[in-house]
């Protein structure tokens, strides 16, 4: 059994289907998880640098006529293949059920081409009335295919355990500008909307510092509002696909303490990077 009565946060590398029944019941105030999206192909994301060269140099014509090579410095690569995607995902969110605390609050973002199926099964694990949204990832970036609207929206399902008892504190959420200030007057505009169950926010950049490089980052803002309207400072945050660790660095800025988990070394690499090692200890399944 891990022990989570200490003062540090944990990042534990292994599958999270054997470390999560090392945890007690009702052990966390939120779970957010970020699980694989099943797009049936491997998934590829290059590191690439960009290096002025001279005049006379092969390379890539820029801004004022300069050259520049692009080299690639770093590669990751996964596999998003499931034949059975149900089976391997629910007896996880049966897990994330018994681990969130009474008043707790699950959040599952998926894709939108297994959004539907995931739904079903948490209805079942959860009961319908434990449903609390399905909430909109919408973003703008990317291709734009000729044969059909662009997908541009991934989907949060959000759960609760109990729906007479769960925590939800919009006085927490930042507010967001009015689509149509000019409609609701000076003052309004000027303080903002609270947000509803779309959430209009970038892909994290290119050129941002908040970039990592691990191939599946969510916006730090995204996870950062869940996080802010279902939890209080003290409570205890758990995300059992961590990849890159967003939803640590998000429950960091907000004062929760945090637990998670990713069978992938190169994730825990970039955690430990993002993260630091002071106030959190880096465990392996085998150490709970």
């Amino acid at each position: 059994m891990f022990d989570l009565t200490g003062p540090d946060d944990l990042v534990i590398l292994g599958d999270n289907l054997e470390v999560l029944p090392r945890f007690p019941d009702g052990a966390f105030d939120l779970i957010y998880v970020d699980p694989p999206f099943n797009t049936g192909s491997s998934q590829v994301r290059r590191t690439i640098r960009a290096t002025r060269v001279d005049a006379d140099e092969p390379g890539l014509v820029g801004f004022n006529g300069a050259r520049h090579r692009r080299d690639e410095v770093a590669r990751m690569s996964w596999d998003d293949v499931f034949d059975d995607y149900l089976g391997f995902l629910i007896p996880r969110l049966a897990e994330a059920r018994r681990l969130l605390a009474p008043e707790g609050t699950l959040y599952v973002h998926v894709d939108p081409r297994e959004s539907h199926y995931v739904k079903v099964a948490l209805d079942e694990l959860f009961g319908r009335e434990c449903f609390l949204n399905e909430v909109v990832w919408a973003y703008d970036f990317g291709g734009r295919p000729k044969r059909r609207w662009a997908p541009k929206h991934d989907v949060i399902l959000v759960y609760v355990r109990d729906p007479a008892g769960y925590r939800f504190d919009f006085a927490e959420v930042d507010r967001v500008p009015y689509m149509a200030p000019g409609l609701v007057g000076a003052a309004k505009a000027a303080r903002g909307k609270l947000p509803t169950d779309v959430w209009w926010h970038t892909i994290v950049p290119t050129n941002s510092r908040e970039k990592t490089g691990y191939p599946t980052q969510k916006p730090l803002g995204v996870v950062r509002r869940a996080i802010a309207a279902s939890s209080r400072p003290g409570d205890l945050v758990l995300d059992f696909f961590a990849g890159s660790g967003t939803t640590a660095a998000a429950a960091r800025a907000l004062d929760r303490r945090f637990v998670m988990v990713d069978s992938n070394s190169e994730a825990v690499e970039v955690m430990r990077r993002r993260l630091g090692d002071e106030g959190v200890r880096y465990l392996r399944a085998e150490d709970g």
